[in-house]
């Protein structure tokens, strides 16, 4: 099974650096069902504007739409960064049955690194977990993504105060 996890994380990463691309957080999602891939997904929040445009709940969405159901009880969610808590939400919501991800996101994580919201026996569903496929890589699109990010910013600052005008981000 490690070899299929592998395979369809590189395709959640085709995600991520399709948001990258857009200067979005890379985080990508692709959801499986019966081995073809039914919906993917990245972040679209900056793009949108909107706080629930996260890479997995839009990959739900689409999934969701395409099957004709709310329930994906036989889908598998491959994700690069640790499910969120609204994502984890969505993912009991729709009955998913296997999470997969790559990179633990100790700010939000709620998939075993802050709390685990996807195997809590207090819900009527629980996913199974399978974390750190591809986890290098996928975190490293992550870091990679943010160094930039602040150099840029660094970068404004400096030519900012060099003009003699103050930078507002």
């Amino acid at each position: 099974m490690e070899n299929r996890d592998k395979y369809y994380m590189r395709l959640a990463i085709a995600e991520a650096k399709k948001a990258e691309a857009m200067n979005e957080v890379p985080i990508g999602a692709v959801i499986v069902l019966d081995e073809e891939v039914i919906a993917s997904g990245h972040n679209l929040r900056e793009t949108t504007q909107n706080a629930a445009a996260h890479a997995e709940l839009l990959a739900i969405e689409k999934a969701c739409a395409r099957t004709g159901s709310w329930r994906l009880e036989n889908a598998k969610l491959y994700v690069t960064l640790e499910p969120c808590p609204m994502c984890s939400g969505a993912i009991l919501q729709s009955r998913i049955k296997r999470v997969v991800y790559g990179a633990k996101d100790p700010k939000a994580g709620c998939a075993g690194t802050l709390m685990n919201l996807l195997q809590d026996s207090r819900f009527n569903h629980q996913s199974e977990v399978v974390s750190g496929v591809l986890e290098e890589e996928c975190g490293e699109l992550l870091r990679s993504f943010f160094r930039s990010l602040r150099e840029k910013k660094k970068k404004e600052k400096t030519v900012a105060k060099k003009n003699g005008t103050n930078s507002t981000n």
